[in-house]
């Protein structure tokens, strides 16, 4: 037995229940936007609709089968023509992007469609879609993303989401899970798969099979953050209080024999 407590939930005043409980809600919902930003930016680049590790190897890897024009309008930009212009489209960059064929197929379905983001006045850091020269940019082969892209990706996801799980799991710290090792393991675990996820980006280039470390990584953060989130907010307004927590005041010890 230790002398380290922690006080229970229902212990807590009200405002700093209501403060955790609106924290939470926006980070569920930016949480659930984050997924939904993944799949829209990799599933459906392998030519499925579904999200699946081939889709990450692309985007990471690239695809030697295909150029960076066909791996977008397959993924997250599939939405932005309709099916028969793409085809015409994939016909003219599986041969090569001739230019001769350029403005014949290629570009009167690019100025309706594409122009009006693709080009330096609109957007200045996409590729300029106004000539060939710049559409040339991305119909050679896919390599995925390129190291620059990668170590800005980087720093912003390892800081961003050691922020979000530093909060939530001091929120969560106030719940009373038994055994212990399974509260510690739920705060530990997002911090761990964070660096094998953000290291296999670069090793998926490498090996395409480090694909699968993005994909395990982020399932084990998502069940992370799920039940964190969801066991903190039962135990702040739902569940009942533990006897050993009544008995003490709400000061339960964080680390004892659970045996």
């Amino acid at each position: 037995m230790t002398n380290a407590n922690f006080i229970h939930f229902k212990f807590l005043p009200m405002s700093m229940r209501v403060l955790f409980t609106m924290v939470l809600l926006v980070f569920g919902l930016g949480y659930l936007m984050a997924m939904i930003q993944v799949w829209e930016n990799h599933a459906g680049k392998d030519g499925n609709p579904m999200l699946s590790a081939n889709d990450l190897m692309i985007s990471y890897s690239g695809n030697p089968e295909g150029t960076r024009m066909e791996s977008a309008l397959r993924g997250s930009m599939a939405d932005m023509l309709p099916a028969e212009k793409r085809e015409i489209l994939f016909d003219w960059l599986h041969k090569g992007a001739p230019q001769e064929e350029f403005e014949s197929k290629a570009n009167p379905i690019l100025q309706e469609h594409c122009v009006m983001c693709h080009n330096p006045e609109a957007n200045p850091h996409l590729p300029n879609f106004s000539n060939y020269e710049g559409v040339a940019t991305v119909t050679a082969a896919d390599e995925g993303m390129n190291l620059h892209t990668l170590i800005r990706v980087s720093h912003i996801h390892l800081f961003s989401i050691t922020f979000i799980f530093f909060i939530v799991g001091y929120i969560f710290t106030h719940a009373y899970v038994r055994p212990t090792w399974v509260k510690c393991v739920l705060i530990a675990a997002p911090f761990l798969v964070l660096i094998t996820d953000v290291a296999s980006w670069y090793l998926t280039k490498v090996w395409d099979g480090f694909a699968w470390i993005v994909i395990i990584s982020g399932a084990i953060m998502g069940i992370s953050f799920a039940g964190m989130w969801f066991i903190s907010m039962w135990q702040m307004w739902i569940g009942g209080v533990p006897a050993e927590v009544s008995e003490k005041g709400g000061q339960v010890p964080c680390i004892h024999d659970d045996n």
